[in-house]
């Protein structure tokens, strides 16, 4: 497993630990954040990749946090399949990891929310309207976006430095931000199958108090959808790139 890994598993660590710690702290019970609304979850969320992205990139890894991410580079060819799979189960991993702190950084806030949903919507997404092809449309749309995006940015002109060379991390949280206010809507932006998934592992084995199940019904839309928006984006870039 090369070294990189554990640095992807510590930035998605930090990824989930901040991003689903802040909608607890909007959604659960008791909580001094309660009720505080979109906008805090989208800026604590941007935040929280920005913060990701840089413990990954600090120690050494990508900072790709998200196995759509790691998907694009291995289509664009910038990413060995071995180095990718590796990475995408650290992101899973790290994933696990962060939500069981929430947990944990939440735990007499889990008995006081009677709420079911409340509480499994601090680990998972759950479209506002339940409809499966509008609901992945939605996730391939919302994934194209950050990974295209980001792509372009982050690519090497003829000039010399990208678009956002001097920007990194902060552009990353940015554009994630972005996406959460435009197009966050319909499902709640999952753009990150490790990002819902391990979450809702972590949901389904933790003793959470109260809780209901974890959707599970739902579950594959926030996996597919990104990894389709990643890899049509990735090959998008190709074509784009090298013309």
């Amino acid at each position: 497993m090369p070294h990189s890994a554990l640095s992807e598993f510590l930035g998605t660590m930090i990824l989930i630990l901040l991003g689903d710690g802040v909608v607890a702290g909007v959604v659960l019970d008791k909580s001094k954040a309660n009720n505080s609304g979109w906008i805090v979850i989208t800026a604590g969320w941007a935040i929280a990749v920005l913060c990701g992205v840089f413990v990954a990139s600090a120690l050494g890894a990508p900072g790709e946090l998200n196995p759509a991410a790691t998907l694009a580079n291995m289509v664009r060819g910038s990413r060995t399949t071995a180095d990718g799979l590796a990475h995408m189960a650290a992101q899973m991993a790290g994933a696990i990891a962060g939500a069981t702190l929430v947990w944990l950084h939440y735990l007499p806030h889990w008995g006081e929310t009677k709420d079911q949903a409340s509480k499994l919507a601090c680990f998972s997404c759950a479209p506002a309207i339940r409809s499966t092809v509008p609901n992945l449309l939605a996730e391939i749309i919302a994934t194209f976006v950050l990974i295209f995006v980001l792509g372009l940015a982050f690519s090497q002109p003829a000039q010399g430095a990208s678009a956002a060379s001097n920007l990194g991390p902060v552009f990353v949280g940015a554009v994630v931000w972005g996406i959460g206010l435009s197009l966050g809507g319909p499902t709640g932006y999952a753009i990150n199958p490790a990002r819902d998934l391990g979450p809702r592992i972590a949901h389904a084995i933790l003793p959470i108090a109260g809780k209901g199940g974890s959707d599970w019904g739902y579950s594959w839309i926030p996996v597919v959808g990104p990894m389709l928006g990643g890899a049509v984006a990735a090959m998008l870039l190709k074509m784009v790139l090298a013309a």
